[in-house]
């Protein structure tokens, strides 16, 4: 058994930044949408507001649509961008591929998902391009699409040139670009850059821009910057069951953590958080870490003496990257005092 299945204590989870309530400034936009009526299927003032801002944002004009989930997220904005004929260049650590239930792939109709090697979950141009380019003829499927994580499974970040890079290359080679985006505001406090300035660097046709980890109750935003791949967007939505009658519910949150910048603020918190247990864990003897923290997730292979004292004390992380090894998430609602008791259960474990 993970740790992160057992019963979870208060002040003792870092299992996932989905596991936290809602930060104040969701909860009081989502309190203020519940005061009236308001018309239903995203017709309300708070939906238009949010679209407005997000194109605010990300400094031009671009489609934006609110769905339940990252699955739907996904898998809804791979369908759109490809044929069943067609494939999507990824990661071979990335969501599309190992977390998403055959999603993409069955709302596609069929579009396959070719994997390239990724260090750190960062793909290489290279690797890209040999994938991309490895067979023309009629009997594969013909590349259509490059997915982008960022921060990627395994936190990495891509640089702004690194970005650029990609960017270049899909549009060298005609591919549209995705952009898994479940911890976008993550990458965007780590990179200090504008949200608008990583989306361009990118080239990215489409963003499926995280809400849950940063904050709101539920939802995700799909964020169009090509408007053409938009266009029956919604018929997509409705019959994936992803149309919410009571749209304002899902979109008045975003209101208030996109008002005044409290959706990077939680975020820059969430990574300092993580910055500062991962500098701890590794001056734990024994304790190696995996990847560098780049954004909130540590990752990190611990001696059986400290899993066992982490799992005693009633910790919750994840133990499914191996036998040993552990991830530890940090959300907007992670305290410096949390970590420091983690650190100070870990580190107790060679005195037992």
């Amino acid at each position: 058994m993970s740790a992160a299945s057992r019963a979870v204590t208060p002040g003792h989870q870092f299992a996932s930044d989905n596991t936290a309530g809602v930060c104040p400034e969701a909860l009081a936009a989502l309190i203020e949408a519940n005061a009236d009526f308001a018309p239903s299927y995203g017709n309300d003032l708070h939906t238009a507001a949010v679209a407005d801002r997000l194109r605010e944002i990300f400094e031009t004009r671009c489609e934006v649509f609110f769905v339940f989930n990252g699955t739907a997220a996904n898998s809804l904005a791979v369908s759109t961008c490809c044929m069943p004929y067609h494939s999507v260049v990824c990661s071979d650590a990335a969501h599309l591929e190992t977390d998403e239930c055959g999603g993409p792939e069955f709302f596609s109709g069929g579009a396959k998902i070719l994997l390239a090697p990724s260090r750190n979950g960062k793909l290489d141009p290279a690797a890209v391009e040999e994938l991309a380019t490895r067979r023309t003829d009629i009997h594969f499927p013909k590349p259509r699409l490059l997915s982008l994580t960022l921060p990627t499974e395994l936190g990495g970040v891509y640089s702004l040139d690194e970005l650029e890079a990609l960017g270049r290359l899909a549009e060298r080679l005609r591919l549209r670009v995705h952009m898994d985006g479940a911890r976008f505001a993550n990458a965007v406090a780590a990179l200090g850059a504008s949200p608008a300035e990583i989306v361009r660097r990118g080239r990215v046709d489409v963003l499926c821009l995280g809400g849950t980890k940063i904050g709101l109750p539920v939802g995700e935003a799909v964020v169009f910057f090509d408007c053409d791949l938009a266009q029956e967007f919604a018929y997509r939505c409705k019959q994936a069951g992803q149309l919410a009658s009571k749209m304002r519910f899902l979109t008045a949150p975003w209101l208030g953590i996109l008002r005044d910048g409290a959706w990077l603020r939680h975020a820059a918190h969430a990574n300092a958080m993580a910055r500062r247990l991962s500098a701890g864990l590794a001056d734990i003897p024994g304790v190696k870490l995996l990847h560098p923290t780049e954004a909130n997730a540590v990752f990190a292979a611990l001696p059986p003496a400290v899993h066992q004292r982490l799992v005693a004390r009633g910790w919750q992380y994840y133990t499914f990257i191996g036998q040993g090894a552990a991830r530890f998430m940090c959300c907007w609602a992670t305290t410096a005092e949390d970590v420091a008791a983690l650190l100070r259960d870990a580190a107790s474990a060679e005195n037992d």
